[in-house]
């Protein structure tokens, strides 16, 4: 019974838990990218996305670092078969949705750059981070992690 202790994962468990957490280093890759930007790479920008990036506010770029941070540590958590996998990836979702929502609810970004090119990568990222939160519960209901 998963009550009384952790049982042995299967063995696909470790090899999706680790490229969760190849995924997780790069969302903070990403965020980090985007926190020191370099000035001459700001330039090189499109005058709308150089003012897109200005507009947000500054509690955009901390949720950014709670979505990425929380899901990489989650990743590693689940890796490391603990059950605080779990409430990592609840916030992690949490931030990513607040943060994609408020881009694309407050921005004009799909009007100017059009959907196709705007929404698919925001919905992949949101369809991982619900995937690892399914996995997280299924290998606490398992007790793969504890």
């Amino acid at each position: 019974m998963a009550g009384y202790g952790r049982q042995r994962p299967a063995g696909w468990f470790y090899a999706v838990a680790a490229a969760l957490v190849l995924w997780g280093a790069m969302g903070v890759f990403a965020f980090y990218s985007d926190i020191s930007m370099s000035d001459a790479a700001r330039a090189a920008l499109s005058d709308y996305d150089r003012q897109l990036l200005a507009s947000r506010p500054a509690w955009f770029i901390y949720l950014y670092g709670i979505a990425t941070w929380s899901g990489l540590l989650g990743s590693i958590a689940l890796i490391a078969r603990r059950a605080w996998a779990y409430p990592l990836y609840i916030v992690s979702l949490i931030a990513s949705v607040a943060m994609f929502g408020y881009i694309f609810a407050v921005t004009d970004l799909i009007a100017v750059k059009g959907a196709g090119e705007t929404l698919p990568f925001p919905i992949l990222i949101i369809a991982i981070a619900i995937f690892q939160l399914w996995l997280a519960g299924r290998a606490r209901q398992r007790g793969w992690i504890a």
